[in-house]
């Protein structure tokens, strides 16, 4: 285990994220517990791999990341904000396409408050106690590889399929896989914008499940529920396409090159500076 985590560090996270995650799929099978995922898994991976890897320093590293809260106000403002825009866009537009509301809306959102403390500070009730393994530990070593455009994509899939217990038991609704590609370049990016602190993560991560999970999602059943998963998708992905042009923008503005070709360039950059180092 520690020769693995020394020479691929990722491929052991990825394997201990399934493993520490996905036991819980039997139990929910027989009726033992409420979800067939624990969703505390990647942050046990994480600590595991840092641990191995690199000992307590590593590990205490990751942790103060979890707990560090002086960072940029807008970073909070992007926290709280994108779910409440994409998740409140979505149901009014939903009701707009002729969706009847089976709850007060007021009365949905009495929960909200709890719901987001519930997933911020409960590992196993809710995705914030993902972000330690997949902003805090994953993105980096990505970012390194395939450079950060592109690496928030590929753990946007990796988080895809680590999602699939709740698929294939129908908890989630196909639809949330455009949510997650997309919301996974939104929190990256926001995550930066937070001088890397995973805290911040998390508070995106628990506002979303908070507003879409625990009101957005209970207002609505049957086809109504499946076009406002559509739409709330839709919301994620445009999100995600500004940031990304605005990142490619910000690429030509420091080369002096055409956003898309700086954007490129750097990819190749990253790419040549990991074959170097290898």
């Amino acid at each position: 285990m520690r020769t693995l985590a020394a020479r691929h560090p990722l491929l052991l996270f990825l394997l201990l994220s399934a493993l520490l995650s996905w036991w819980a799929w039997p139990l929910y099978s027989i009726g033992l517990l409420p979800i067939p995922i624990a969703s505390f898994g990647p942050f046990l991976a994480a600590v595991a791999v840092l641990g191995l890897r690199e000992g307590h320093a590593g590990v205490t590293s990751m942790l103060r990341s979890m707990v560090r809260w002086r960072v940029p106000a807008r970073a909070y403002l992007f926290a709280f904000g994108a779910p409440l825009l994409i998740s409140g866009a979505a149901v009014g537009a939903n009701v707009a396409s002729g969706a009847d509301l089976t709850a007060s809306v007021g009365l949905a959102a009495v929960g909200v408050p709890a719901a987001l403390l519930v997933a911020l500070l409960a590992p196993g009730f809710g995705g914030a106690w993902e972000e330690p393994g997949w902003r805090g530990f994953a993105l980096g070593r990505l970012e390194t590889r395939f450079g950060r455009m592109a690496a928030p994509l590929v753990l946007g899939v990796v988080i895809a399929v680590w999602h699939l217990p709740l698929f294939a038991t129908g908890q989630i609704l196909l639809s949330d896989v455009l949510s997650i590609l997309a919301a996974s370049v939104v929190i990256a990016a926001v995550f930066h914008l937070g001088r890397d602190s995973v805290l911040v993560a998390m508070l995106l991560h628990a506002t979303n499940n908070a507003v879409g999970g625990a009101f957005a999602s209970q207002l609505f059943t049957g086809d109504d529920a499946v076009r406002l998963g559509w739409l709330t998708a839709g919301g994620w992905c445009l999100v995600a396409a500004v940031v990304m042009a605005l990142q490619a923008a910000r690429a030509g503005r420091r080369t002096g090159r055409p956003p898309l070709r700086a954007a490129r360039a750097g990819k190749g950059a990253d790419t040549e500076a990991v074959i170097n180092a290898t």
